[in-house]
């Protein structure tokens, strides 16, 4: 079975939501949305507070795991990947951050016009509806998707605030204005107490068009090329294998992982790597799959006998219960809450040019086990390091494009990258001794009383550290020979073929990757219909 279309989209995640309402806005163009997964109707997707429980189900997440790493005493890492409708925007933490202002400058340092902090300004505005900053030059309040502060704090976190203040750390009135530097509150992409993915916020009205075709369970399996040209793409669908093809492009939206696993399928990467797993080489380009890196975290972990934190308890049962009665009625409440209400954005030593470290605090206890609600009550100051140097790769498992592909971030790869997360567990615990969390009479589970030296922090983090699922640049956007798209978001050495996701970073951004995610991909839709670039900002940093 074969359809035509203009335009083919492959990966219904954050990015080709986007991607496929802003196409589909011209109603001359035709587009096909595809997405592995299914539709997003699992009341766990919606509720914000039941993020960890839309991780924790099989029929929402990929479940990848990294290689052994061996930095981290050989553990496989999980790398949770949606796999539905909105992709991982629907099992993410909705935290809305942009990325510091240099970040861009990096970007478009490193050969990438376009990328700069001024000229991307204008489409993080573009995208946004915030009515909490009105009058700010930096926010948008007639944007697709809404982003607003949590109504209700729980009660820890004026103690978290006092905590840093009290330790001559400033505060940030607004993670995403002139200086996203110091601790705060901070914004998700929450609308009327629950989840705004862009599956909800662009595609979804988007759907009642007829020029945009969504195909669900819709697994891609390789691109289509001819003469150097995508042509479509080969999907499984249902028990039927299909060509849906394109007259104008494909575009890639698969993601930090599976993006450059379907170019590798379709023979775009290291030709010697492709040739010994029996594919055939449409374009030799080697840096498909590598310069992949994530964010490292490790955490200081508390337990409590007090009953403010997010818990289940029989002390708290009541409190619980009509927090499931207020969630049901009116949404909201403590579940309209993603529990990641605050954090800071400090830097490790002095003479940084930017922030390294986010610390980001939970108000609610992490279980030991699996079960995704917390059980008891304490809480967590984790601490990610924003900026690794340490660079891993994805590589094809198998030519079967059932089968997961090889990740290997390479975490702590590099010594650099370690010293950081030290000193963030040495700060942790200083905002928690500090007299604001006095009255909670907390208890240090982990790293515990007895890891006081580097040393034994150093194994503590070998031995729990986790990434906080912010992988990107394995197809890296740039102008020299390894880089895999150039500024225009086209793969280099075939025509008609794109890919717009966070696999295009060039480098990490310093914080959560969404809202960067949803920038790149309403810059692409500018440049796939040839519409001019929104003008630069004229705001600085």
């Amino acid at each position: 079975m074969t359809d035509v279309f203009d335009f083919v989209v492959v990966g219904a995640g954050t990015a080709g939501c986007v991607l496929a309402a802003r196409l589909s806005e011209d109603h001359s163009n035709t587009v096909c949305l595809l997405e592995a997964g299914g539709e997003d109707r699992h009341p766990f997707i919606r509720i914000p507070a039941t993020v960890a429980a839309a991780i924790a189900q099989p029929s929402l997440n990929w479940r990848f795991m990294t290689e052994p790493q061996s930095a981290l005493q050989n553990r496989r890492i999980p790398l949770p990947r949606g796999r539905v409708l909105g992709g991982s925007g629907s099992i993410n933490g909705m935290v809305y951050f942009r990325g510091q202002p240099r970040d861009f400058e990096d970007w478009a340092a490193l050969g990438n016009p376009g990328w700069s902090y001024r000229e991307v300004l204008p489409y993080f505005i573009r995208s946004e509806s915030n009515d909490s900053y009105a009058g700010s030059p930096y926010h948008g309040r007639e944007g697709s998707i809404r982003v607003s502060h949590i109504a209700r704090l729980n009660p820890m976190i004026p103690a978290f605030l006092e905590a840093m203040d009290s330790l001559g750390f400033k505060r940030c009135d607004d993670f995403n204005g002139v200086d996203p530097e110091g601790y705060g509150p901070r914004q998700g992409t929450i609308r009327d107490g629950r989840r705004d993915s862009t599956a909800v916020a662009y595609l979804r009205p988007a759907r009642t068009r007829r020029n945009l075709e969504v195909l669900t369970d819709a697994l891609a399996t390789r691109i289509v090329i001819e003469n150097r040209r995508a042509s479509g793409v080969e999907v499984e669908h249902g028990r039927q294998v299909r060509r849906v093809l394109a007259r104008r492009e494909v575009i890639v939206c698969a993601g930090a992982v599976q993006s450059p696993q379907l170019l590798m399928l379709s023979g775009i990467g290291d030709a010697e790597a492709l040739r010994a797993l029996g594919i055939e080489v449409t374009h030799h380009s080697p840096g498909v799959g590598a310069n992949y890196h994530d964010h490292l975290a490790a955490g200081v972990l508390m337990e409590m006998s007090n009953s403010e934190s997010y818990g289940i308890s029989l002390r708290a049962a009541p409190r619980g219960f009509w927090n499931l009665i207020e969630y049901a009625l009116f949404h909201r409440g403590p579940l309209a809450s993603n529990v990641f209400e605050a954090t800071a954005f400090v830097r490790s030593e002095p003479g940084l040019d930017r922030p390294d470290l986010q610390l980001v605090f939970q108000p609610a206890r992490r279980n030991p086990g699996t079960f995704p609600l917390p059980l008891g009550h304490g809480f967590a100051l984790s601490v990610v390091h924003l900026y690794p140097r340490s660079r891993g790769r994805v590589s094809l498992a198998s030519p079967d494009p059932h089968a997961p592909p090889a990740v290997d971030p390479n975490l702590l790869g590099e010594s650099e990258d370690l010293p950081p997360i030290l000193r963030g567990l040495e700060l942790s615990r200083r905002i928690i001794a500090t007299p604001a969390f006095a009255r909670y009479r907390a208890m240090e589970v982990q790293p515990g009383p007895a890891a006081r030296d580097e040393a034994a922090l150093t194994d503590y983090v070998r031995r729990v550290a986790a990434t906080v699922h912010h992988p990107v640049g394995s197809c890296r956007m740039g102008p020299d020979a390894d880089a895999v798209v150039d500024a225009e978001l086209r793969v280099h050495g075939v025509e008609a073929l794109r890919v717009a996701d966070a696999s295009v970073f060039p480098r990490l951004v310093g914080g959560n990757t969404n809202a960067a995610v949803v920038m790149v991909a309403e810059k692409a839709a500018d440049r796939i219909l040839g519409i001019p670039p929104l003008q630069p900002s004229e705001l600085t940093q």
